[in-house]
């Protein structure tokens, strides 16, 4: 009996020993944000889309375009549209912590959630998301 009970604690603490060992997750497999773009914005959509969802992403999509035209013909800004409803957009969802419709800018691994403000403003006041953009990006690229 208390051999089968040291048998049975010994493989207890051998299992609790794996569980203890530090995982590391590579991004070989993870279409995780790119490491050539220095600043990449996401806009995360569904399928159906009201007109705010439609002017977040041309609002944002014209904004980049208007104030770091060389930096998008570089490739170090870029803007990537995602429909949250394709299967294959469940990874770099996860990887960028979206949970819906947002506006995200994401450089290295600081992450900007602007979904708020480009909501609020992107149909009444676009003027208000440029600022909220270039706030954002000008000091991750200087």
């Amino acid at each position: 009996m208390i051999k089968k009970l040291n048998f049975l604690l010994s493989i207890v603490f051998i299992i609790g020993l794996f569980n203890l060992l530090p995982v590391t997750k590579t991004n070989a497999t993870n279409p995780a944000i790119s490491e050539k773009a220095k600043v990449e914005v996401y806009y995360f959509h569904y399928t159906r889309r009201c007109a705010t969802c439609q002017a977040v992403e041309n609002e944002a999509k014209k904004d980049l375009t208007a104030l770091y035209p060389e930096l998008m013909k570089s490739g170090k800004i870029v803007f990537k549209s995602i429909n949250l409803d394709e299967e294959n957009s469940t990874a770099i969802a996860e990887t960028c912590k979206a949970e819906g419709q947002s506006l995200l800018i994401i450089c290295g691994k600081k992450r900007f959630d602007l979904t708020e403000n480009a909501f609020m403003n992107a149909r009444t006041k676009p003027e208000l998301l440029k600022q909220e953009i270039r706030k954002t990006i000008d000091p991750l690229i200087k």
